[in-house]
């Protein structure tokens, strides 16, 4: 009998100010996550490319110990690592199917302040 390879989905929420990835089972069930924060970077660095390349290969690397081997991917936010941390989920030694894109947009953004009386 062959065992049948895991397959997972990574979510990366890259902010201005932090990326975090978590990676779960195909049901939701969070399996690991990791956060530039949580690495040690401190202040502005958490926002580079380069932690956020890091944070990516060890969320891969402990969700290989898991027994993940494929993930889907799911990005959301405006910060700096996106391309960054789908770089380090490869050089973790996960293979990525599939990349999604969900950052919310506004359709026609929030209200405007009433005019201004003087």
């Amino acid at each position: 009998m062959q065992k049948k390879k895991k397959h997972g989905i990574a979510y990366i929420r890259s902010t201005l100010s932090n990326t975090i990835i978590t990676v779960t089972d195909h049901k939701g069930d969070t399996k690991t996550w990791s956060s530039s924060g949580s690495l040690g970077f401190k202040g502005s660095r958490r926002s580079t490319n380069y932690a956020a390349q890091a944070t990516a290969e060890n969320a891969a690397r402990t969700a290989i110990q898991l027994g993940i081997k494929s993930v889907e991917v799911e990005i959301k936010g405006l910060g700096y690592g996106k391309e960054s941390s789908l770089r380090g989920l490869r050089l973790g030694g996960l293979i990525i199917t599939k990349i999604r894109d969900v950052t919310p947009t506004p359709h026609n953004g929030c209200r405007p302040p009433k005019k201004r009386r003087v």
